[in-house]
């Protein structure tokens, strides 16, 4: 079953969106680094990235490879071990496919680690 995954926006000073998020919506920070940070907005994930890293974006978490409409050389992989392929709908939206080989999101509740400056 496929389901959404979070969705990404760029932003353009990272810490200082992600210290805006955390006060205004009381989210929680999953991860956080010089480049990208994973929030937890009630029960939805917000990923705010830099505009040298990626596109905005919406992805779909996918149970296997196969679900990816590629060959397999096309597939990246994320620092965490995720497997990723971004591709363009009708309209030109960026839409991301993500696929956790173990499972690896947290819970929905539980933190991370955090490394800001």
């Amino acid at each position: 079953m496929t389901k959404i995954d979070h969705i990404a926006i760029q932003v353009s000073n990272l810490f200082e969106s992600v210290d805006w998020y955390v006060k205004n919506f009381n989210s929680k920070i999953l991860y956080s680094d010089d480049t990208w940070a994973m929030l937890l907005v009630g029960n939805t994930k917000l990923a705010l990235t830099i505009p040298e890293q990626h596109p905005p974006h919406i992805a779909f978490e996918v149970e296997s490879l196969s679900e990816f409409p590629c060959a397999d050389s096309e597939i990246k992989e994320h620092r965490d071990g995720s497997k990723y392929l971004y591709v363009n709908d009708p309209s030109g939206n960026v839409i991301e496919y993500i696929y956790y080989p173990q499972k690896s999101t947290p819970p929905p509740n539980e933190q991370i680690y955090i490394h800001l400056p």
